[in-house]
């Protein structure tokens, strides 16, 4: 109805040979409001009166409006005129209507009473008389006079820090190093040339770039002049540029990243914006320079690390000097993130990888607090932030071993490191029994010629029948095909997925769903056989694998993985196996390591009890395909069940399969409980 109104006094004041006993005051400035409100200001000019428009040209007022408003990110702007019920002329000729502006700034909203003062007078090109509105600069903002400026200052939120649970810094504001250059400490002729080279070849930059940046209008010959930002600790490129006459190094406020490489892929890093992403984002308060989170925590926990910028409005007279503030609104500092993450054993089980194409994960089985995160190889988060190279970004790209690929989150075939659930599925279907035995001979089994060439193989005849725990110490294929042939597809598969699979982690981390099978079809026997112990198409991701475990742990009840220390520990699933089930199968698995002939028994520990599993799994497209193996190894301390590992490296076929992962989980072991016990 209110823009029918402003239409309808439109009409009415734009008519030819209306009089202004027709138009009234109240009307004139409903079609300025309506043209304020939808920011036509050149319009709005034409309803001035006659002396404002002799005071302000066109291009004065136009511009005001247009600089602050832009200035301040004015929008939403309502203004509310309060008419009186009979409007009173004074001696002069005018009438004054009190008026309320409300609108959303960088600051906040504004809200301001003032009032408009409009005069009678004679419209000369018309011949008639016309209602004029009296402005000043006050009428944008009641403090402004004559030639005040409205200046804003950002008030700059803090991104929050991310520490590990015992608050050792793993994304941190601290100081980086902005190298630049003083130009009237530069000599000319060849040592200039000479000095600028050297300098673009250590930063990255052309020499035009530099040279550039040196000309430009503000520099003059005693200031410093900002060209790169370096790492704070890098003090031999520190050395190298500091040689280099006219260069100096000064502190600056950055992201800094100091476990580095270690945990790279579970801190993740930030970036500037782009326009694009700032064209999708501006609405929710980000600036064009402002950094955003790109992988890892500083992605997944953006909307609360990152904060909201405050802002002052505020007026300033001719000298620049503060007047008045006309609007505040305090920072929002982003929120710290303390992790369940322990730094010493992120960076235990970094260095046993050795760079090593793997991946390591660690939780608390009891609790489901995520220990560590870990990839390998991985890169260093921290060049993200003062500046990548193209030669960097290439080498980086182009390594096979893939050192920006993230393992962690993705999904694999787990091999024997599977076996524990199908027999812990296999149990609770009563399928198999502890004591029940098989006795196959020789190392190749199938159950009749209908499977033609393909045989299931084991690494060991045992000369003698095996029972469910000699089966997982020995980790019997065999075994633990017929467990999976015995469940058939329908009861592995309900089994499976009260372990979580095909559904995600009920964790705020993009983490791979688990899966048996690629597709809803029914399995031959063949496929049955080999999903038994962790072929076929079962894959995985690490962190499942090591929740799928918590179950043989607490009593059967499967634990929710978390990745906040605040908070409390809660169940994904309760009770999908019988605490005897779960007991059992905790016991054959220290038997993995504590039996003579167990294939984890070189993760035994002196005076420590040491549960796990080893498996090597096969990624091939068919069945007589010679495939790229992977080396797994699940462990826990048994004894106090404190933390539960699963480490994972590519390329183990040729050497030794997880046999060569075994020892390396075993000295992470050994370091962190050693660690626990002196605290």
């Amino acid at each position: 109805m209110r823009l029918i109104y402003f239409a309808v006094a439109a009409l009415l004041f734009l008519a030819a040979g209306c009089s202004a006993d027709e138009v009234t005051p109240e009307e004139t400035f409903d079609h300025y409001v309506s043209l304020w409100e939808s920011g036509q200001f050149a319009a709005m000019y034409d309803l001035l009166s006659t002396e404002a428009k002799a005071v302000y040209d066109r291009d004065y007022v136009v511009e005001r409006y247009e600089n602050i408003y832009d200035g301040i990110g004015a929008n939403s702007l309502q203004v509310r005129p309060s008419y009186p019920e009979e409007a009173e002329m004074d001696e002069d000729g005018q009438v004054r209507f009190p008026f309320s502006v409300t609108m959303k700034t960088v600051a906040g909203e504004v809200r301001f009473e003032h009032t408009v003062t409009l005069v009678q007078e004679q419209d000369e090109e018309a011949g008639e008389k016309r209602w004029g509105i009296v402005w000043d600069p006050s009428m944008i903002f009641p403090q402004l006079e004559g030639e005040d400026k409205v200046r804003v200052e950002i008030l700059e939120a803090h991104r929050g820090e991310i520490v590990d649970r015992n608050g050792i810094g793993l994304a941190i504001n601290g100081t980086l190093g902005s190298v630049g250059v003083v130009p009237a400490r530069l000599e000319e002729g060849e040592d200039l040339d000479q000095a600028l080279e050297q300098l673009a070849k250590e930063l990255g930059l052309s020499v035009d770039r530099i040279k550039q940046e040196l000309d430009a209008s503000w520099v003059q010959p005693d200031w410093f002049v900002p060209l790169a930002t370096i790492a704070k600790d890098d003090e031999e490129k520190k050395t190298r540029l500091l040689s280099i006459k006219g260069v100096m190094i000064q502190d600056t406020p950055g992201r800094v990243y100091p476990h580095k490489e270690s945990a790279a892929h579970l801190t993740g890093y930030i970036q500037p914006l782009t326009a694009e992403e700032w064209e999708e984002l501006r609405e929710k308060g980000y600036r064009q320079t402002d950094w955003i989170g790109k992988t890892g925590v500083e992605q997944w926990f953006e909307e609360r690390l990152r904060g909201k910028h405050g802002a002052i409005i505020y007026t300033t007279d001719e000298n620049n000097n503060r007047k008045e503030i006309i609007a505040q609104q305090d920072p929002v500092h982003g929120e710290n993130i303390t992790l369940t993450i322990d730094i010493r054993l992120q960076e235990e089980l970094y260095r046993q990888l050795e760079g090593e194409a793997g991946t390591a994960v660690a939780i608390h089985p009891r609790t489901g607090e995520i220990l560590a995160l870990v990839n390998s190889p991985a890169y260093d988060p921290n060049l993200f932030i003062v500046g990548l190279s193209p030669e960097q970004w290439q080498a980086w790209s182009e390594d096979p071993a893939k050192p920006l690929f993230n393992r962690f989150n993705q999904a694999y075939p787990p091999g024997s490191a599977f076996k524990p659930v199908t027999a812990a599925i296999a149990l609770e279907e009563g399928v198999i029994s502890p004591e029940e035995t098989i006795h196959v001979s020789g190392l190749r089994w199938q159950p009749d010629a209908s499977w033609g060439q393909y045989h299931v193989t084991r690494v060991t005849d045992p000369g003698q029948p095996v029972d469910l725990t000699q089966a997982m110490a020995y980790s019997d294929n065999i075994y633990f095909a017929q467990a999976a042939l015995k469940l058939g597809q329908e009861a592995f598969k309900r089994g499976a997925e009260a372990f979580g699979f095909g559904t995600p982690l009920p964790l705020d981390v993009p983490v791979t769903v688990s899966r048996l099978s690629n597709e809803e079809k029914q399995w031959d026997d063949v496929q049955l056989a080999v999903s038994g112990f962790g072929q076929g198409e079962v894959m995985i991701s690490p962190l499942h694998l090591a929740v799928a475990y918590t179950p043989f742990l607490n009593q059967g009840d499967l634990v929710a993985p978390r990745l906040e220390l605040n908070g409390e520990s809660t169940l994904w699933k309760e009770q999908i196996i019988s605490p005897a089930t779960a007991d059992l199968i905790r016991q054959t698995l220290i038997e993995v390591v504590e039996h003579p002939q167990g294939t984890g028994r070189g993760a035994r520990l002196a005076g420590r009890t040491i549960g796990g599993k080893t498996g090597t799994a096969e990624l091939k497209a068919s069945l007589d395909e010679q495939g790229k193996e992977y080396g797994w190894f699940v462990a826990f301390d048994a004894d106090q069940e404190q933390v539960l590992v699963v480490m994972m490296i590519e390329g183990v076929e040729d050497k030794g399969g997880s046999a060569y992962v075994v020892p390396k989980v075993r000295k992470v072991l050994d370091a962190y409980l050693q660690s626990l016990s002196v605290q």
